[in-house]
């Protein structure tokens, strides 16, 4: 098979990450997640986000090395919940990910929620920073970080994070958030970027009729929506048809006009918790 293009962004600490990954939530460890990331990893994928709390690194790095791609070649990212936030909780947390995944490195690593009712994302980020300067960690940055939890860290912060992974879609596109982003050069990757649980988006009448005339589906009509945002964009699926559907989105382009009507579709409703009160372990 040849291998696909995929465009890869650069961060602001100059390491390169895949624009389109395989995200792994709520697939089982063992069987399931291994069979989906050796699918992913088989027809090109090179970018898998894992997290400690979805409670599959381990079967993650089997498929990893049960594929023989080289591991430079791979990007593999994890995150550290909730619960092990806090300086020496996270130097352990992060040890027993590694562990888990059997790898030397992980190219990013996310501080999963700012949880601001705990008040440790600045001690965590101090960790994170340290294990950046290790090399065990090729990239650090966080997830479900809002601009106001941003500004709390980037005052503080001698490393800037160099992603910030949260809710996008076009119903809740961030816009603000993405704004922000852009100003402090910090790259947004999108989780649920197909709308999420009960596949409302994708039954929108103006996906269809977008779908129709470049011969694809709405759920890769909203890949393609996401890529031209210049977002990175990480589908979760465990079935080896999905995987390559959701791949298939590098043979067209969406018009100005149908950006638009996309773009339309927002709603400035969340499917996931809202950061600023998620405050669970």
């Amino acid at each position: 098979m040849v291998q696909p293009f995929f465009p890869n962004i650069t961060l602001n600490n100059g390491t390169s990450i895949p624009q389109l990954g395989l995200g792994v939530w709520q697939a089982q460890d063992g069987a399931e997640v291994e069979v989906a990331v050796t699918a992913a990893l088989k027809v090109g994928y090179r970018l898998i986000d894992t997290a400690a709390v979805y409670a599959n690194e381990k079967g993650v790095g089997q498929a990893i090395r049960s594929s023989n791609v080289p591991r430079e070649e791979l990007f593999i990212t994890t995150k550290l919940w909730n619960a092990d936030q806090g300086y020496k909780n996270t130097l352990k947390a992060f040890d027993k990910s590694l562990q888990k995944l059997g790898l030397d490195y992980v190219d990013l690593y996310l501080i999963h929620w700012p949880v601001p009712a705990q008040g440790l994302f600045i001690e965590t980020w101090k960790a994170f920073e340290e294990l950046y300067r290790s090399g065990r960690v090729k990239a650090i940055g966080v997830s479900n970080f809002q601009p106001h939890h941003l500004d709390e860290l980037l005052a503080v912060a001698t490393i800037k994070p160099v992603v910030d992974q949260v809710e996008l879609h076009p119903y809740f596109p961030q816009s603000e958030l993405r704004a922000y982003a852009r100003q402090h050069d910090i790259a947004i990757e999108s989780w649920s970027p197909i709308g999420g649980r009960g596949g409302a988006l994708l039954k929108e009448p103006i996906l269809h009729e977008i779908g129709q005339k470049y011969g694809k589906s709405p759920a890769q009509v909203v890949i393609r929506w996401h890529l031209q945002n210049g977002l990175i964009v990480i589908p979760k699926s465990v079935h080896q048809q999905r995987i390559e559907e959701n791949m298939a989105v590098f043979d067209f382009e969406l018009d100005q006009s149908d950006m638009a009507a996309i773009s339309s579709l927002e709603t400035g409703i969340r499917v996931g918790p809202n950061p600023d009160t998620a405050n669970f372990h």
